[in-house]
């Protein structure tokens, strides 16, 4: 009986070594990656302040490289969780946009933002974020030929059929869940007189962007821990082939990288510190790019796609996505190869599994950019409590 007594204890001290070790890695990384967020958030705020998306509908009703061009600048500016994003593109194209800028709008606004860039930079390296920059832009044009050459004429008609059918009834949750994460973010008049400042628009653009992907990342950090403390490293390099032609390995981690954001859940921010944790495992540099670029991939945004567009057109979308995904990560891997910029020799541990909170330089990086947060969070709540107090 004493026995069995010891053995239970045992194991409830297992499962509590494997769950506080859980959350200790995604707390540590948390922790090395704050600042950074807080940097990129503060640039995205800034962004925001200054560039209009209610000229979208205006500007992309037609397919050209200059609509394509602006929807890129403009979704690398909005910030948008990838949620909000599929919603936002959705309604540019109730409001007349074409599919391509639309959809280029959708891309940019998860691949290209700036917080993306801080964590990927601070966690796996200046390549990963020239890489995931270039392999963008990339995906973009492999999206825009694929439709151009393969998706039939009549899907984008009844696209547009079946938004129609559904504007009067959902106009007011389309409205609702497209424009409310940036609706602190809007210039209006009425917000220029009660705004003491750009830096409180800046602000509201702040808090939006937290509010909107807190979760996102939240999810991304913990999945990465339990992942990191759960899954053996020997299934890690069995996922991805290590040896064999360099060509088969390519395309093979390329195929794979996307399936497993789909099995996620995690998606935008969120991803990149699995990314981190597939690449210490042996996933190839392509293989880590094209798993980056699936945040769009996920389940529940797949389901949304078909409720959004229809079934039909949702399947087509979503295999368009899916070989542009890896178009883009075999080509960024063939050229950064020809241009020597990817890492090599032993792989570097991932950062997820050896995060430590210790105080050093990225505490005090943290501790300021508390501060600052803070500051923000000040001027966001005083400048609500001033509208609030001028409506009554």
């Amino acid at each position: 009986m004493q026995l069995e007594i010891q053995a239970q204890n045992s194991d409830r001290g297992g499962e509590m070594d494997w769950l506080w070790l859980s959350f200790y890695h995604a707390l540590a990384m948390l922790w090395a990656t704050f600042w950074a967020l807080v940097l990129g958030f503060t640039i995205s705020g800034v962004l925001q302040v200054f560039v209009s998306k209610e000229q979208m509908s205006r500007t992309f009703g037609r397919t050209s490289l200059k609509s394509v061009a602006i929807a890129t600048g403009l979704g690398a500016a909005s910030s948008s969780c990838s949620y909000a994003a599929v919603a936002a593109a959705r309604s540019a194209i109730q409001q007349g946009a074409a599919l391509v800028p639309a959809l280029a709008f959708m891309f940019a606004s998860t691949n290209l933002v700036i917080e993306l860039g801080a964590i990927l930079w601070v966690l796996m390296g200046w390549q990963f974020v020239l890489a995931e920059v270039v392999g963008a832009f990339l995906l973009i044009i492999f999206m825009w030929l694929l439709i151009r050459l393969f998706l039939p004429k009549h899907i984008e008609t009844e696209i547009r059929a079946k938004m129609t059918k559904q504007e009067a009834k959902q106009a007011c949750h389309s409205s609702h869940s497209t424009h409310l994460p940036h609706v602190a973010a809007a210039t209006t008049e009425q917000e220029h007189k009660h705004d003491r400042g750009k830096w409180t628009r800046v602000s509201h653009a702040f808090v939006a962007d937290w509010s909107m992907l807190w979760k996102e990342i939240l999810a991304g950090f913990l999945i990465a821990g339990f992942l990191a403390t759960l899954v053996p490293h020997d299934w890690w390099e069995a996922l991805f082939l290590q040896n064999g032609p360099a060509v088969v390995r390519l395309i093979e981690n390329a195929l794979v990288g996307p399936f497993i954001a789909v099995i996620s859940f995690v998606c935008s921010v969120g991803n990149i510190p699995l990314a981190s944790l597939l690449w210490a495992h042996g996933i190839s540099f392509g293989g880590v790019i094209s798993f980056i670029y699936a945040d769009l991939l996920v389940i529940p945004i797949l389901l949304i796609y078909a409720k959004y567009y229809g079934v039909r057109a949702a399947a087509w979308i979503t295999g368009i996505f899916y070989v542009a995904m890896v178009l883009a990560g075999i080509s960024v891997d063939l050229v950064f190869t020809a241009f020597g910029l990817i890492p090599q020799g032993s792989r570097p541990p991932s950062a997820i599994e050896h995060a430590n909170i210790i105080w050093n330089y990225t505490s005090w990086l943290d501790l300021i950019a508390l501060i600052f947060a803070a500051w923000l969070l000040i001027l966001h709540f005083r400048s609500r409590g001033e509208r609030h107090h001028a409506c009554h």
